[in-house]
């Protein structure tokens, strides 16, 4: 892999000198320049990762050389260097599209570390750019699929928001297509060319997730070999996509809720405070007023990740979007596996709109892929999808039950069901309350008579 080509300009030869030693002992491919003139031609003749320029130079100076890079290639990170009693004058170059600033006299792993934090971000840029052309994205709010009255609304609400920086709050069902919106709203955004950057809040404990959102310093912790940037600063400019935002602990709900007020993070083992600028999507399956009605949620994170709600509906309320959902994921699959498959007969049809898809679209569309996998025609029929009729039609066709000989009583039948459901969700009240079809009101009430209240119960 070719090392990144950074183009460095200053009139001072010793500043000059300075940095080239310092970043080539990384690995950098180095060009210099004495002025702004000099490295303009450089980089109308070359392919750059990054500049770095002196603000004060003759002829043409830092502000003027970044300010046509801004308009030649945007998406070019410029660092620039300004003495102690300029900062002024940095702040006006990061207003007209200046990466970062440093100041002199600076330390080497200073400027390390301001350009590795460049470099990654313009690795994300290019990464991103050639995953949606490998994939052959196109980002129109069309491909989130859907005719019905609900969706349409959807759409129209995420094209509102779109151009603003508002934070936005995703809640539907796992499966319902969270993460497929919000990346639809970031690649309509002004933020398009920056980083989409996805985080699950969920899948990670407070130490892991604390160094993963903010990053660290070396040293910071044993292991910690080198600094590493957090998810916050990878997605500068760009949007952070916190999932799962209601699986947090309550410590690490704190942690979010200072950078959402202060637009600051510091680094595990740092002392410095480091401005963030992204835009926050959230998203959760979980009913979040609720938590915050139990004391299990913060309210004050809640009203912040709460500026512009959009609520997706589970695929069982909007049942009438099932044959245009089959035909795009059939289309997708086709490319995907190599098959030829036109459609579904009416029957498998009529079995696939049956259906309560707990699992929504993406269990919609993993039994769309297995029967197309089965399928040795141009056309699914209901004997490649694996369900029947009873399955169907009654939701308790495959509920067996032998009463005991000594006989049962009704309670404890109750009560072994309210086990289950909160087993199957993971002690998530809302949901299993869905599952046992009563309110969640009735449910607690129902725990408590029980006594299957624990810790672990939200």
């Amino acid at each position: 892999m070719e090392k990144p080509r950074i183009l460095i300009a200053d009139d001072e030869p010793k500043m000059r000198r300075i940095l080239q030693i310092v970043l080539g002992k990384k690995g950098y491919q180095i060009d210099l320049a004495e002025d702004g003139n000099a490295a303009w031609q450089l980089f109308r003749s070359k392919t750059y990762d990054l500049i770095i320029t002196d603000l004060k130079m003759p002829s043409m100076d830092g502000l003027q050389l970044l300010n046509k890079i801004s308009v030649e290639k945007p998406n070019v990170p410029v660092i620039v260097i300004t003495a102690y009693g300029s900062v002024n004058t940095a702040v006006k170059a990061l207003k007209a599209g200046a990466f970062d600033y440093i100041t002199k006299p600076f330390e080497n792993e200073e400027i390390k570390i301001v350009v590795k934090k460049a470099l990654a971000y313009s690795r994300l840029e290019t990464e991103n750019k050639h995953l949606r052309l490998a994939l052959g994205m196109e980002f129109n709010f069309d491909r989130f699929i859907g005719k019905s009255d609900q969706i349409q609304a959807i759409r129209e609400l995420a094209k509102q928001v779109t151009p603003t920086h508002s934070t936005i709050l995703i809640q539907g069902e796992s499966g319902t297509g969270k993460e497929l919106l919000a990346r639809l709203i970031h690649y309509n955004s002004p933020r398009c060319a920056h980083p989409f950057i996805a985080f699950n809040c969920g899948a990670l404990p407070d130490n892991l997730l604390e160094s993963e959102l903010f990053g660290y310093e070396k040293g910071a912790f044993t292991g910690a070999q080198k600094t590493k940037l957090g998810r916050f600063e990878l997605a500068d400019k760009g949007t952070l996509f916190l999932d799962e935002v209601g699986d947090m602990t309550k410590e690490a709900q704190v942690k979010m809720l200072r950078v959402l007020e202060e637009k600051t993070i510091e680094r595990l083992g740092g002392t410095e405070s480091i401005q963030v600028n992204c835009r926050i999507i959230a998203a959760t399956n979980r009913d979040l007023k609720q938590m915050v009605n139990d004391d299990s949620f913060r309210s004050d994170l809640f009203y912040r990740l709460n500026i512009f709600p959009i609520g997706i509906p589970p695929l069982r309320e909007h049942k009438e979007d099932i044959p245009m959902i089959v035909s795009s994921v059939l289309s997708k699959l086709n490319n995907e596996i190599g098959k030829q498959v036109k459609g579904v007969s009416a029957e498998a049809m009529r079995l696939l709109c049956s259906q309560n898809w707990q699992g929504n679209v993406r269990e919609l569309q993993n039994c769309l892929e297995r029967a197309m996998i089965l399928c040795q025609s141009h056309e699914i029929d209901s004997s490649n999808l694996f369900f029947d009729q009873e399955q169907i039609d009654s939701p308790l066709a495959n509920f067996r039950f032998t009463f005991p000989p000594e006989g049962i009583s009704l309670e404890d039948i109750e009560k072994s069901l309210i086990q289950k459901a909160l087993s199957i969700t993971s002690n998530n009240q809302s949901q299993a309350a869905a599952l046992l079809k009563i309110t969640r009101n009735t449910l607690r009430y129902r725990m408590e008579k029980y006594s299957l209240f624990n810790a672990n119960t939200s």
